[in-house]
């Protein structure tokens, strides 16, 4: 069921609310959390998508802010509501609220969402694209207990990673991080069937993946080790590699769906390793709402301590016209031992 509402108040969006659960024949709510999403109208129909088919895991009340671009001064200056409320099998498992802004009430949307949230239930804020340098400092953002960003979705993300970084509050989140959670796992578990002391790692995937960099830094956070970033063709991550005393373990996924595990003195086995779409990584997102205190120490780690395949270490001599076998791949190695780099033990991967 869909109610259209234009020029509206808050107080008129919940009451349509109320006629629209009793249409439908569900006069209670069984919503277990509020998701704002904040986007544009080019990426409303998408983010909608994916949250409608996260909220199958988790029913909630979602309120999608769009703020529109109004093209002249007197448009500019004229506040305007228009919103569409959508209830039963029109919102997936929850309640869906549309809001429309215009002219000065986009810098107050806040006082639109506020009357709008579920009484004594937990907020989630989610900005698909254009997210603030701050999230917690947001003025929605505020209102949240979890703030979902995606650096995968900006200009350039590594100066997102590093603004994320310097303004992380805890409860900030990014997808980019959901999306190495199964990588993750692998890893810790392959270290786990295999005690070992690993001196350096690599992660290998294409240019424009902070989840790389992501990766990355959580290896070099939880096992104190020089970890240096490979760009290959993709798509998105597409190995990861340890270097260790007891042999070279290798988490290689050339294609989207299928990865070979490769460790010391152990057969080579092939494990699944599919890339997530919007809504699996969103659902993982929501099912805490704690803050993450291993993403915000992958983030202190700093992306700008990993380092480029190729690039010499700072006590070794660059390779030169005369020695072509010292390639940056071959230069990794030993310049981790002889950085005096202090090898962390399986344990630390978990």
């Amino acid at each position: 069921m869909k109610i259209d509402l234009t020029e509206t108040t808050s107080s008129k969006i919940n009451k349509a609310l109320v006629e629209g659960r009793r249409a439908v024949g569900t006069p209670t709510s069984g919503m277990v959390l509020t998701l704002v999403i904040v986007t544009d109208e080019e990426n409303a129909y998408d983010a909608l998508k994916a949250a409608n088919e996260a909220s199958r895991e988790h029913p909630s009340r979602t309120l999608v802010v769009i703020k529109r671009v109004s093209r002249s001064p007197r448009d500019r200056a004229k506040a305007r509501l228009d919103a569409e409320v959508r209830v039963g099998t029109e919102a997936g498992t929850g309640e869906t609220v549309l809001l429309r802004l215009y002219g000065e009430v986009i810098d107050h949307a806040q006082s639109v969402v506020l009357p709008l949230l579920l009484p004594d239930a937990p907020v989630v804020v989610w900005w698909p694209v254009n997210a603030p340098l701050n999230p917690a400092k947001d003025p929605l953002g505020a209102l949240a207990q979890r703030r979902v960003t995606d650096a995968y979705a900006a200009e350039d993300p590594i100066q997102e990673l590093l603004a994320r970084a310097e303004t992380y509050t805890p409860g900030d989140t990014d997808l980019a991080w959901a999306r190495i959670t199964p990588w993750r796992s692998m890893l810790a578990a392959a270290l786990d069937q295999a005690p070992c002391t690993v001196a350096s790692a690599e992660v290998e995937g294409e240019e424009f993946n902070p989840s790389c960099e992501l990766l990355g830094m959580w290896l070099g956070s939880r096992l104190d080790i020089p970890v240096t970033r490979k760009v290959s063709a993709g798509p998105g991550l597409t190995a990861a590699r340890l270097e260790s005393d007891s042999g070279t373990i290798v988490l290689d996924r050339p294609e989207a769906t299928l990865a070979t595990l490769c460790m010391p003195n152990q057969p080579d086995r092939a494990v699944a390793l599919k890339r997530r779409d919007t809504a699996e990584l969103l659902a993982e997102e929501l099912r805490r709402l704690d803050p993450d205190d291993i993403y915000a120490a992958a983030l202190k780690y700093g992306v700008d301590r990993l380092r480029t395949a190729g690039e010499p270490s700072p006590d070794r001599e660059p390779a030169t016209d005369g020695d072509p076998g010292a390639s940056g791949d071959a230069q990794d190695k030993p310049a981790a031992k002889k950085a005096g780099a202090k090898p962390a033990k399986k344990a630390a991967a978990k």
